[in-house]
């Protein structure tokens, strides 16, 4: 029995292939649209449906296999790690996301003020910037004519 089977068992997840195929696209990193699973998925199996792909996306994200997340102004994604209260970076430029660590030092934001009676667990915290292309492509159009 593979890791990944243990996994999915160890949840009181059935093992199929489909699930099996998601776990490995997460497994191999990023931050992913349910286009780009779902197009890597087919590629290890013969047929998926998109709506099989958000069916298993839905079950790993309520199992705590896999973690959504939605940048404002960008189609929901899709990450392996989980388990810890990372947080991401994107750039308003291109779309991509790093992961960052979760924020150290004094941090009032993290702490709610007022809980309105919830018992907080989490704070999702979303740090928005240019990545190291886009501020090299920043540069170079706005570089002064050659004379």
């Amino acid at each position: 029995m593979s890791g990944a089977e243990e996994l999915l068992r160890s949840k009181g997840l059935r093992v199929t292939r489909p699930r099996l195929a998601v776990l490995d696209v997460l497994d191999g990193g990023g931050h992913l649209e349910v286009d780009e699973i779902t197009r890597r998925v087919r590629e290890r199996l013969d047929s998926v449906s998109t709506q099989a792909v958000y069916d298993v996306l839905g079950a790993l994200s309520r199992a705590g296999l896999s973690r959504r997340i939605e940048p404002a102004g960008s189609p929901a994604r899709y990450e392996a790690r989980v388990g810890d209260n990372h947080h991401h970076v994107v750039c308003r430029g291109c779309g991509e996301i790093a992961d960052i660590d979760c924020a150290v030092g004094s941090a009032p934001c993290l702490e709610p003020s007022v809980s309105h009676g919830f018992e907080v667990d989490e704070a999702e915290v979303t740090f928005w910037g240019l990545c190291p292309g886009c501020r090299a492509r920043r540069s170079a159009d706005v570089r002064p004519p050659d004379v």
